[in-house]
């Protein structure tokens, strides 16, 4: 069995400076040395996720799906930051063809942290990967967690990630087409916000995601900001900063859910604002109706230990 470790950056590679702070400075080629494979090493970035652009994706899909092409790679490790794991995981879920196991991993600890968690999780990823199960996976923490719904729960925790009950779909996945063109913006509501965000954001993306209060509310203010939007033909994704639950767009009034739905705003369901953004941007690139890419038709995955 030949795997593709693809090493993006991210803490799983960094080492602490004279400062006491995290740079990535570790190579994918050091961190397949603890693996007992056969591993074909991409030095893709040396990247903290949270610098990941889409550009940054479109290259990494082009990448993946070169090596899914392959019929001497049996599967694909990529190494990440945990900031942005769940986007690139959900961006790669959308268009994976579905032919082998593709797993991110990735490290709440630094490389040369005494108690590092990075090496179970590489080893538990390539032990996930030998399964050759396809699809799209986030390993981490002794848990396999399904790329579509995944999200980040802890910002120190070793288990630091859950999966959400998203649903499942049967659009995917989508051909494959480049992400940056069509930028999104995730706009946070908060009580009494105004429309001064939305106004601005309207000549400079190509979509908008409201992280809405509640089960999908903003203030009459930002409502009327995201109505404008709607009329000026950007689609609109509203999700929620409440932890659990999903939008359901229901009340009235200028910032309320049931009102916005009404001018062509959709429901993120139980998408976050980090995975709704991806598929907005998804459904751009492609041309897929904007309702299609959040419609949940089957049971929730669930994640397992």
């Amino acid at each position: 069995m030949t795997i593709a470790l693809i090493a993006t950056g991210g803490t799983i590679a960094c080492t602490a400076a004279a400062d006491g702070s995290l740079i990535p400075t570790v190579t994918g080629q050091e961190l397949a040395r603890s693996l007992s494979a056969d591993i074909e090493v991409i030095e893709f970035r040396q990247l903290d996720s949270s610098s990941i652009t889409l550009a940054d994706l479109d290259e990494l899909l082009g990448t993946v799906h070169v090596q899914l092409t392959r019929t001497d790679i049996d599967g694909i490790l990529i190494t990440h930051g945990t900031d942005s794991m769940e986007e690139t995981a959900m961006a790669l879920s959308i268009f994976d063809p579905g032919t082998k196991p593709v797993v991110l991993t990735g490290a709440q600890r630094s490389f040369d942290h005494p108690g590092g968690d990075g090496p179970r999780n590489l080893h538990d990823s390539l032990h996930l990967i030998e399964q050759g199960t396809p699809g799209v996976y986030i390993q981490f923490g002794g848990m396999t967690i399904p790329a579509r719904g995944a999200r980040k729960n802890h910002t120190f925790h070793l288990n630091g990630f859950e999966s959400m009950p998203v649903g499942e779909s049967n659009l995917f996945p989508l051909p494959l087409a480049p992400l940056a063109p069509h930028p999104v913006a995730i706009l946070a509501a908060y009580p009494g916000a105004d429309a001064t965000l939305v106004d601005a954001a309207i000549p400079h993306f190509s979509g908008l995601v409201i992280e809405a209060l509640g089960s999908g509310n903003m203030g009459e203010g930002m409502g009327e900001g995201v109505a404008r939007a709607l009329e000026a033909g950007l689609p609109v994704a509203i999700s929620t900063r409440v932890p659990y639950g999903t939008t359901s767009l229901a009340y009235g009034g200028s910032g309320g859910g049931a009102t916005l739905a009404d001018k062509g705003a959709v429901s993120a369901g139980a998408f976050r604002p980090g995975q709704a953004r991806i598929l907005l941007a998804a459904a751009l690139a492609t041309g897929t109706p904007v309702s299609e890419v959040f419609a949940a038709k089957a049971a929730p995955k669930q994640y397992s230990r």
